[in-house]
């Protein structure tokens, strides 16, 4: 069977440096007037960027990760790190984070994980680098690479299945990789089981597990988060509008602030990659409803329609390129004032950018 292109969404922060090499790298001289010096200037920078941060990671921080939601030990930023290392021609420096990660990385542990940041980040890393060498197949040591990427791709997705056993088959946040015991999302029952969850990822597991699912011939991965995609889709609004947060036992809605926004955002940008990825009409369908309804309504309540939020965060910059460097922004009158003065290294700026620019081959005709 074919291997799906290797079109995921990015899976690392520092893929962001990538594509921003990538759009470096396009040409000489082209409409964009970046004349080869400036390329080149720009190319080194964002070299030096990248490896900046990569080899200070390895140097004093490997293999452990310092995020509430990354275990120890899991070597998180190698494996985001791998499709850069391709793309930035590293070749060698790829094969030994390969063998490091064959030999020593585990999902056998016990330990609390969130279900959205390990899928995008873990299981998207290591299925983007398991695909990029197999591309790259022919520039790797003989017998270097036997599908262990992939192996570790399955033995992750095996342990997210639990995740879905519930009555409605939206998913828990949070998993333990052990031992199965899910306890997590945003607010307690009586009983004390937290069971309510950003809507955002339920909706934002197709691509990866679906990809899983083509490359393993096993269908339980793609079926857990389809299944989850069209229970989610089913709750819409009669404006075909989402909400936020909801609880996974009930499926019932708890937070009713639609938008396109952090709990929300990820949704819609999945259900168009899961069209081009997978070509099916189903996926179309829910994204052209859902996109036309955002367009209407923006940040409002999914039952009335009527305005909620009058902001944009940098997690919108997928939409598509909202390009500046506060964190966040308010609107008043028209007018944009951050509020907020530092940079938060969202990967949604450099992929906004590059798609813009691909599209546009030049600078915009006016200042922005």
């Amino acid at each position: 069977m074919r291997s799906p292109e290797p079109s995921l969404p990015a899976p690392a922060r520092l893929v962001a440096v990538a594509l921003l090499l990538a759009v470096l790298t396009g040409g000489v001289v082209g409409v964009d007037g970046y004349g080869r010096a400036r390329r080149l200037r720009m190319k080194n920078k964002v070299l030096e960027m990248f490896y900046h941060a990569y080899d200070n990671y390895m140097t004093y921080g490997f293999p452990l990760e310092h995020l509430p939601q990354d275990y120890n030990g899991s070597a998180l930023t190698l494996v985001e790190s791998l499709s850069s290392l391709v793309i930035l021609g590293n070749i060698t420096e790829f094969e030994r984070g390969i063998l490091w990660l064959s030999e020593n990385l585990t999902f056998d542990v016990d330990v609390r994980i969130n279900l959205f940041e390990c899928n995008i980040r873990l299981l998207g890393g290591l299925i983007s680098a398991h695909l990029l060498a197999k591309d790259y197949s022919s520039q790797l040591k003989n017998g270097l690479y036997h599908d262990q990427l992939l192996h570790l791709a399955e033995s992750l997705g095996n342990r997210f299945l639990p995740a879905f056993e519930t009555p409605t088959g939206l998913p828990y946040a949070w998993i333990n990789l052990k031992v199965h015991i899910q306890n997590f999302g945003f607010s307690q029952t009586s009983k004390g089981i937290i069971v309510c969850m950003d809507q955002s990822f339920t909706g934002s597991l197709i691509l990866e597990m679906g990809v899983l699912s083509r490359l393993t011939g096993d269908s339980r991965y793609e079926a857990a988060a389809l299944r989850a995609l069209r229970k989610l889709w089913s709750m819409r609004s009669s404006l075909n509008l989402v909400g936020t947060t909801l609880d996974v036992f009930t499926g019932k809605w708890i937070g009713y602030s639609s938008g396109i926004g952090a709990g929300v955002d990820s949704f819609y940008e999945y259900l168009i990659k899961a069209y081009i990825l997978f070509g099916s009409d189903e996926y179309w369908d829910m994204f052209h409803a859902a996109y036309l309804a955002v367009q209407k309504y923006h940040e409002a309540d999914m039952r009335t329609g009527e305005a909620t939020h009058w902001q944009l965060t940098s997690l919108q910059a997928f939409w598509p390129g909202l390009v500046v460097l506060p964190e966040r922004y308010l609107l008043d009158y028209g007018m944009l004032h951050p509020t907020e003065k530092y940079y938060p290294l969202r990967p949604e700026f450099a992929e906004s950018t590059f798609y813009l620019y691909q599209a546009t081959k030049g600078v915009p005709k006016r200042p922005i």
